[in-house]
């Protein structure tokens, strides 16, 4: 108990603060045009009037950076949500289909949208998210009820159903984007793949909502997931209604997974790799693991969309693809560990 003091939770959080700082700085001040230390506080403080550093930082980077924390803190919290729920380390909102399912449902969108996709058009940057949670919603029932037997809720099954109808629902996605016109094939096929190239401020507008109302009930549920660590005979002898608190932590995090795919696309692993660092690092209470898996995933996709944009400039790679040459190892050493 006294490994997992509050004193050392506290420190890992302002250390893992720390860190997210100095990533937010280096994403700022390095890439094809380098800015000084001083340039980026004046700028950032508007004690300096330069139009060309003005548009640097807060038409390119900035917005970026604030997309990436986001999707980084809502596919964190959303993996440790979903680990807890099926009791199965190996779950990820990637691997169990709801990327696809809200991603399928997006690409949906942009076919009978197209033509008209742009970077400030409100209508469809607001309604992305929408038909995301349709598609997230549709996925996460299927694979729910399909993983349900002799009563409960079977971890085995709920990984092996989410991939199969993940690979079912990227298939469709990728028939209907070959559909589309040029200018939206091109559009669909980088957002597809976890881009943030597009990102701008009303994107981070568009999904902020969901997390100021979704991330206070999960956090609010947090000792529902401790005891869903536990036999469910045992669970229910405590008057834990789980089947209602499984729906209602499902619903949670595919709102925070759809709302980050429809920004950022299908950015797979961030939810494997980080409920297991944070658990690592505080233990398994979810009312201190949650917040530091925010803030872990905020650090990864951040440094992630930082290498993404810098490894081959002025060319750059999918944030989604970074993430996923750590991911697939993980995922491969997870499998093995839960084996053996």
């Amino acid at each position: 108990m006294l490994k997992y003091s509050q004193e050392r939770f506290v420190g890992i959080m302002l250390t893992a603060l720390g860190l997210i700082v100095a990533a937010i700085y280096i994403s700022l001040s390095y890439g094809v045009f380098d800015l000084t230390f001083a340039e980026v506080v004046k700028t950032l403080f508007g004690s300096q009037s330069n139009g060309e550093y003005d548009v640097l930082i807060y038409q390119f980077r900035l917005p970026r950076i604030v997309i990436a924390g986001l999707v980084g803190a809502g596919l964190g919290v959303a993996g440790a949500v979903l680990q807890g729920v099926s009791r199965n380390g190996l779950a990820d909102p990637g691997i169990l289909g709801i990327n696809a399912g809200a991603g399928l449902a997006i690409v949906v969108f942009m076919f009978f949208y197209q033509g008209k996709l742009a970077g400030t058009d409100w209508f469809s940057i607001l309604a992305m998210p929408f038909f995301g949670l349709i598609g997230g919603l549709a996925a996460s029932i299927l694979v729910y009820l399909l993983s349900w037997k002799n009563g409960r809720l079977d971890s085995q099954r709920f990984l092996l159903t989410g991939i199969a109808l993940g690979s079912g629902f990227a298939a469709l996605s990728l028939y209907i984007t070959l559909k589309m016109d040029p200018t939206d094939f091109h559009t669909a096929t980088v957002w597809s793949v976890g881009s943030l190239f597009h990102a701008n401020w009303q994107y981070s507008i568009s999904i902020l909502p969901w997390f100021l109302f979704l991330l206070p009930i999960i956090f609010w549920k947090a000792h529902i997931l401790d005891l869903f660590q536990l036999e469910e005979s045992s669970v229910k002898s405590l008057g834990v209604s789980v089947g209602r608190e499984q729906v209602i932590l499902l619903l949670c995090s595919t709102g925070l997974v759809s709302a980050c795919v429809s920004v950022s696309g299908s950015i797979g692993f961030v939810g494997l790799i980080v409920p297991h660092l944070a658990k690592s690092l505080t233990g398994i209470r979810h009312q201190r693991m949650i917040p530091l898996c925010a803030m872990l995933g905020m650090l990864l996709v951040i440094v992630a969309d930082f290498i993404a944009k810098n490894i081959f400039a002025p060319a750059e790679v999918a944030t989604g693809t970074i993430i996923s040459l750590i991911g697939v190892p993980y995922f491969i050493y997870l499998l093995f560990r839960s084996k053996a």
